[in-house]
């Protein structure tokens, strides 16, 4: 498995990856996958503003994408950043999902990010929650029945990870 920085013609895997989530999981609040030229216009205001995008491949393809961003567009929030990581269906508990998250630790620290959130769609949603904290994420609150999908009231659980830098 190669992690590596996202190029636009690995977009098309990202989007299929993405609206498989979409429609089938809960770790998105997305409840309508985006098209194409969605999804390209969000990868390149990430990459755009000099965050990372990165995918994982192999001889089989994209396996799974991830990328960060600022937490939230505030100029106080400049050094707290965000993730998103999605991994294809037939590859996950494989170990994909970590190394994108690790990789995006170091791309985050080295653009002078000092903390990492992880918002994560679904209090039941062990594999990215596991994920998170095997990485060093801690648990800092829930957002009890925040979002409305498939017909069920669903949490949201904030991890956060130090990176280190600005004081």
């Amino acid at each position: 498995m190669d992690i590596r920085p996202a190029a636009p013609e690995d977009l098309p895997a990202c989007q299929a990856i993405y609206a498989h989530h979409v429609l089938e999981g809960t770790g998105t609040f997305d409840e309508v996958p985006p098209s194409l030229e969605a999804l390209t216009a969000r990868f390149r205001e990430v990459t755009g503003a000099g965050r990372a995008w990165v995918v994982a491949a192999d001889a089989t393809g994209i396996l799974g994408f991830a990328y960060f961003d600022q937490y939230r567009a505030r100029s106080a929030y400049r050094f707290t950043a965000e993730d998103s990581v999605y991994v294809r269906e037939d590859v996950r508990g494989q170990g994909v999902g970590k190394a994108l998250v690790a990789r995006l630790l170091d791309e985050a620290r080295a653009a002078g990010f000092r903390e990492m959130l992880a918002v994560i769609g679904d209090s039941e949603n062990v594999g990215s929650i596991g994920v998170h904290a095997s990485l060093g994420f801690q648990r800092v609150g829930t957002l009890r029945d925040v979002g409305f999908k498939f017909g069920r009231w669903i949490d949201v659980v904030i991890m956060q990870r130090h990176l280190g830098g600005q004081g």
